[in-house]
C-alpha cells in the first residue's frame, strides 16, 4: 500500500493536516498575547508588569514552550506527540523529497524563532523607563511575531497538500 494517495485527499491526511492547523491555532492565539504585550509595552505600563507578563507568557503560552522543543526536535510541540517530532521530517522527505528544501526551511526557521524569542527575553530584562529600551522590546515582539506567522503560514501552505493525501503514517521512516 503507498504511504501517500497520489490523487484527492485521504481522511488520515485531512486529520493530520487538521491537526497541524490546530497546533498552529494555539501558536497564533499566543502572538495574540504578543500583540497585546507590545500594546502595553508602547502604552507606558511599569516595567515590572511587563516582566511579569512575559514571565506569564512564559510559563502558559505554547510559543515559548515552542521555543525549547525546536532546538531540540525542529517541529511544534504538543505535548502528546513528542515522541513524533524526531520522525516527523525525516517520514515526510522519505514520502515527497520534493519537499527538502522546504524541511530545510522550516528547520533553519525554527531555529530563528528560538533566536527571537533569546532576544526578547533579553530586551526584557533591559526594560525600564527609558523609551529607547521599551521601542526596542515592541520591535523585537513584533518582528518575532511577524516572522512566526509568516512560518506557520508557509508551513501550511507547503506541508498541507502531502499532508492531506497521506494515507498511512509511519514513524519508522
Amino acid at each position: 500500500m503507498s504511504m501517500v494517495n497520489e490523487g484527492a485527499t485521504h481522511p488520515r491526511g485531512e486529520a493530520l493536516y487538521e491537526e497541524l492547523l490546530f497546533i498552529h491555532g494555539m501558536i497564533r492565539q499566543s502572538l495574540d498575547s504578543v500583540a497585546a504585550l507590545v500594546e502595553e509595552v508602547n502604552g507606558g505600563a511599569p516595567a515590572e508588569g511587563i516582566r511579569a507578563r512575559v514571565e506569564e507568557l512564559k510559563s502558559t503560552s505554547l510559543l515559548w514552550r515552542l521555543r525549547e522543543s525546536c532546538m531540540q526536535y525542529c517541529y511544534f510541540v504538543h505535548l502528546h506527540h513528542n515522541h513524533e517530532d524526531a520522525h516527523w521530517f525525516p517520514a515526510l522527505r522519505g514520502l515527497n523529497p520534493e519537499l527538502d528544501p522546504v524541511i530545510d526551511r522550516l528547520e533553519a526557521d525554527h531555529e530563528l524563532v528560538s533566536r527571537y524569542l533569546d532576544s526578547v527575553e533579553e530586551a526584557v530584562r533591559r526594560i525600564g523607563d527609558d523609551e529607547g529600551a521599551r521601542a526596542d522590546l515592541a520591535s523585537r515582539l513584533r518582528g518575532l511575531s511577524e516572522h512566526l506567522l509568516s512560518h506557520l503560514d508557509y508551513e501550511e501552505t507547503n506541508l498541507g497538500p502531502t499532508l492531506r493525501r497521506i494515507e498511512a503514517w509511519s514513524l519508522d521512516r
